[in-house]
């Protein structure tokens, strides 16, 4: 019979703890936290130093329920090795933590992490814990602790279509700089770097491929790295999304490991389908939050079935630019809006902007945007997760900005094997 943590996280946030205060009052490990986030068994005495710390019982943090992970019928293995020491890790433009979340159940130490944007810095403060709130420009790297890994998802709208791909001529595509600056001074075992696979078609002004650019400065960065690029696809490392995502993974010169990427960890695609990703939500935080659709989109979908799109809708009842778009499909490149993705299948790309004209954020059967815990699932972010703040559509956002967690797991498990394997 399984276990369930949920019991303790609702304690710990009762009394104002993050998971890694929670660690830190405790005197757990980062093994430990990772295995709890799980809903793993873990020794008795982990649950003792957790009960002293919060002055409770152990059934007041745990119990045994039956169905509790959204993808429990999903077999892989989550052990992962542990290391001499653990992995501390400075986070540049951390977005909500959803790369973070990955790397902390695995091992890893976060010892620090930076955003500018408010609604981002808000949840991470209220689900992992302390973050540096300013622009990353400024960040003096003599003043931040020492680490062994460096990770940055830096800016991606300079290379995404939704982002209309202004790449390096918008200042915030040349924002991957930072990152080889804290390089440069950190010297760190292992980099990790993330964006959308727009980044790998993206080209500098003389023509050149950036992401050609990106290796050459990494491979040159400080010490010098050995570095290797992959475009992955979410959902075959257990995410419920046709997600892709290019990652980019330098490890330092001098240390005997040559990275390899994982392979695909999802076995049974019908398991990540909509419909089992979205089940049991009620109840959970966040769930009763929806964003509203506008009037005319309101008015639009309750024309597009399960599994259709806007191609479904009667022409007349299309607005003016819609319509111009339906009468020369070939030269607008059959765009898809409005896709309502059907229960039997694995969800698109959850964006940013949250659109129905350009995400697959259409519920399959309610006419309505997924709700912010729904989304939240289809980006495999834990139940225990809560997303905070005044602005709902913010909340949409920052979901649809983050690196899935399930993801940065895999990627981080792969690290620390490799690195376990070599003897670190």
């Amino acid at each position: 019979m399984p276990f369930s943590y949920n019991k303790l996280w609702k304690l710990a946030i009762d009394k104002g703890l993050n998971k890694t205060q929670l660690r830190d009052m405790a005197g757990i490990t980062n093994q430990s936290l990772s295995r709890l986030s799980k809903d793993q068994n873990v020794r008795l005495d982990v649950l003792d130093r957790i009960c002293s710390a919060l002055d409770c019982r152990i059934e007041d943090v745990m119990e045994y329920v039956e169905n509790i992970s959204l993808f429990d019928d999903i077999e892989e293995s989550t052990d992962v090795p542990e290391l001499k020491s653990s992995l501390k890790t400075i986070s540049l433009f951390s977005g909500a933590g959803g790369l973070d979340l990955g790397l902390i159940n695995t091992g890893f130490d976060i010892v620090f992490a930076n955003d500018i944007l408010k609604p981002a810095i808000e949840n991470y403060k209220h689900n992992i814990g302390d973050i540096h709130e300013g622009d990353i420009t400024k960040l003096n790297p003599e003043e931040l602790p020492e680490a062994d890994v460096v990770v940055g998802g830096f800016p991606c709208q300079p290379f995404s279509n939704a982002g209309n791909r202004l790449g390096t001529e918008d200042d915030r595509g040349n924002l991957y700089l930072e990152v080889l600056k804290m390089i440069e001074v950190k010297h760190p075992k292992v980099v990790v770097m993330e964006n959308v696979r727009g980044l790998l078609s993206m080209k500098n002004k003389d023509g050149s491929k950036l992401i050609d650019t990106i290796v050459y400065l990494l491979e040159n960065a400080g010490p010098g790295y050995k570095v290797k690029y992959q475009l992955l696809k979410a959902s075959d490392y257990g995410v419920p999304q046709n997600r892709y995502r290019v990652i980019i993974v330098g490890i330092r010169s001098d240390i005997n490991v040559d990275y390899q990427f994982p392979e695909p960890t999802t076995y049974n695609y019908d398991k990540l389908s909509v419909g089992a990703a979205i089940k049991n939500v009620d109840g959970l935080p966040n769930q009763d939050e929806v964003w509203e659709l506008s009037p005319q989109s309101q008015n639009l979908i309750k024309f597009i079935p399960e599994g259709g799109s806007w191609k479904n809708i009667p022409y007349e009842e299309l607005p003016d630019r819609m319509k111009r778009i339906r009468d020369d499909m070939k030269r607008y490149h059959s765009p898809n809006f409005y896709r309502r993705f059907a229960r039997h299948e694995i969800n698109g790309t959850i964006t940013a902007a949250g659109t129905p004209e350009n995400s697959g954020i259409l519920h399959p059967v309610e006419d309505r945007r997924y709700s912010v815990r729904e989304i939240a699932r289809i980006q495999s972010f834990p139940d225990t997760y809560e997303f905070v703040g005044d602005s709902i559509s913010s909340k949409y956002k920052v979901i649809g900005n983050a690196v899935p967690p399930k993801l940065g797991e895999v990627i981080g498990k792969s690290i620390v094997e490799q690195l376990a394997k070599a003897g670190y």
